[in-house]
């Protein structure tokens, strides 16, 4: 019985694991949410100010230029989710094209 607590447990925590993996925002909008000067990259100041801690912003700057851009962000979070065993996800597709409208007068009859 204890087994089965145990892996009902495991199976458990796995799928709340790949939940918040999945929930996690876009690189793109943390860029948003975190840019405060509009500039396009985060800096070291908008970082701490998004709450991470300041020893962090070096792993991620990659080029050590003092910003953090979309490519190096993507790339960080990609490489924590293969240390931490996960693949990163593939890509958003595109959204679909909206449908086009009826032409005016309706359809023929």
């Amino acid at each position: 019985m204890r087994i089965l607590i145990l892996a009902a447990s495991a199976a458990a925590m796995l799928t709340l694991a790949g939940a918040a993996q999945a929930q996690a925002p876009a690189p793109a909008d943390i860029i948003k949410a975190w840019d405060k000067n509009g500039d396009g990259a985060v800096d070291k100041a908008e970082w701490v100010a998004a709450g991470r801690p300041a020893e962090r912003f070096d792993l991620v700057d990659a080029n050590h230029d003092g910003k953090i851009t979309l490519e190096e962000l993507t790339q960080a979070l990609a490489a924590m989710r293969q240390r931490q065993g996960g693949a990163a996800p593939a890509p958003a597709p595109a959204p679909a094209p909206a449908p086009a409208a009826p032409p005016a007068g309706g359809a023929p009859h």
